[in-house]
Parts: C-alpha cells; structure tokens; sequence
C-alpha cells in the first residue's frame, strides 16, 4: 500500500516535471548553449576543464527553464486568450501554477549554485542575471524593444562563460555577446509577426505590431546582417582562420534561407525559420569555432 502511494505520488511528479519540461521546449535549450561554450573556449584559447563546462552547462539549463517557466507564468492570462497559445500547459490545465513557481525558483537556484561554484564574480553577478531574465517577461507590456531585450537575456551567455573562466571581460566577448543579442531579436520578430492582430487587441508592444509585418521583417534581416558583422570582427580579434571563417559563411547561407522561409503575406513556415534553422546556425557555429580553437 505504502509503496503504491510513493509510486503514485513519484509518478505524479514525474509527470509535473515532464509537462513543464515539454511547455518551455527544454530541447531548445540549444539555442544558447552553443554561444556560451563558444565564450568559454575562447576565454582560454582551448578546452576549459570539465569541472568549469559542467557548470557553465548546469547555469545555462537553470537560467533557460527559470526564463521560459516565468515567461509561461507571467503571460498566463495573454496566452490563455491567444488562439496560438492557449493550449499550452498552464492556460489548459495541464500544470498547476504553483508547480511552475516552484520549478522556476528551483532553476533560478541552480543557476546560483553553478555561478557559486565558478568564481567570486560569476556568483556575485548571478541575481542580476536573474532580474533580466525574468524581467524580459514583462517588457512587452511597455516597448517594442523587447525583442532586444529577449537578445539580451541569451547575448548575456558568452561574456558570463568568460566571466565564469577568468573573471573579467574582453571588448571581442562583447560583441559576441551582442550579436547574440541580435541575432535572437531578428528571430524573435520574425516570430512575432504572427501575433500582430492579437497584440494590437491587447495593447502588447512589438515591432510587427507598430511597423507592420514587411517592415518588421526587414529589420530582422538588418538585424543579422549586423551579427555578421559583429562575429567578423571577434573572429578578426581573436586571430582565428579559415574553419571559423568557413562556419560564418554557412551561418550566413543559414540566415538567407531562414528568410527566404517567411515572406509578408505567407507566414507558414515561421516554426520551421524559428525552431529548426536557428538550431542548426548555433551547433553549426560552435563546431566550426570550436574546431578553429583546438585546431590552431
């Protein structure tokens, strides 16, 4: 009998952790994974050890779920009205409020953990990192800057690996940081694009919504085309060659195609330019990156 209730009780919350885990695509979490350890390696020329990459990996998943769990939390009753979202875990029913509470400070704890357990300043630096990441939740309800904003929660990812490494920063882990930034913002309003009506009837703020979809996707693109830019100059900072130079250009193929994907009046294949390819640009960048590191 007792072992029937643990079992069902185990399973319950098993089955809690594993909607929550489905509802903010934990999966994607390699998005910015790929730019943090990037951040690393070019923080010691080399391969950190294993210890540093195991917690610089354990601060991004706890920084991700408790951004993408708040963010559920904080849109509860915007997503609940959006015909898009409204079958998400919590609007449905699926999960209860205050599990995602419970699992979004959690994460928020093991991100503490992690910067504690990688230097003085990485730990001091931690409830900042917080503040922005569940801040961005917040922003759209007052600018269309949000975009930037939600770039910023990830461009934050290469200067705190290099922060967590030698505790201090460089001007080429900045701008590494900022064409992250960019490069989410671009792909965020391209994603927007398929709210504009619902955030006009609400009086939520983005791009799309106060310059139409034409040139809200014109702006994603000058977006990118600034990250490639950006990424230039760190790989002419850091001295890198010609396998860096090889995965700019296959990003720069990717981000053509992602674009070519979406067009003003056919906004179809906006999970295909969201999800798929910008998951292939961030592996395809820290291979290519990575292998021009350990190689010379």
């Amino acid at each position: 009998m007792g072992d029937s209730v643990n079992s069902a009780a185990s399973s319950g919350l098993l089955g809690k952790l594993r909607t929550t885990l489905e509802m903010i695509k934990f999966e994607h979490s390699v998005f910015a994974l790929p730019f943090a350890l990037t951040g690393a390696l070019l923080a010691v020329r080399g391969l950190p050890a294993w210890r540093q990459v195991f917690w610089i990996v354990v601060a991004m998943l706890g920084a991700r779920s408790a951004a993408m769990t708040f963010n559920r939390i904080a849109d509860l009753k915007f997503d609940a009205q959006n015909p898009r979202t409204k079958t998400r875990a919590l609007p449905a029913g699926q999960l209860g409020l205050g599990f995602a509470v419970g699992f979004t400070a959690a994460s928020c704890g093991l991100l503490v953990v992690a910067a504690y357990e990688l230097n003085p300043l990485a730990f001091k630096l931690s409830p900042l990192a917080i503040l922005i990441l569940l801040g961005y939740s917040f922003t759209k309800r007052f600018t269309l800057l949000s975009h930037l904003v939600l770039g910023l929660c990830l461009g934050m990812s290469p200067p705190a690996a290099w922060i967590a490494l030698r505790g201090d920063l460089s001007v080429s882990v900045l701008l590494l940081g900022a064409a992250v930034m960019l490069w989410v913002a671009g792909f965020d309003i391209i994603y927007a694009c398929q709210d504009v009506e619902f955030d006009h009837a609400l009086g939520l703020h983005s791009i799309p919504r106060r310059y139409g979809i034409r040139a809200a996707l014109a702006s994603s693109a000058a977006a990118h085309v600034v990250m490639l830019g950006l990424l230039v100059a760190v790989a002419w900072m850091e001295n890198l060659g010609w396998l860096a130079a090889a995965g700019l250009a296959a990003v720069a193929a990717l981000l053509a195609y992602e674009h070519s994907l979406v067009k003003p009046g056919d906004l179809s294949r906006v999970n295909a330019a969201f999800f798929t390819v910008n998951g292939y640009i961030s592996v395809l960048f820290f291979l290519t990156w990575a292998a021009d590191l350990l190689v010379h």
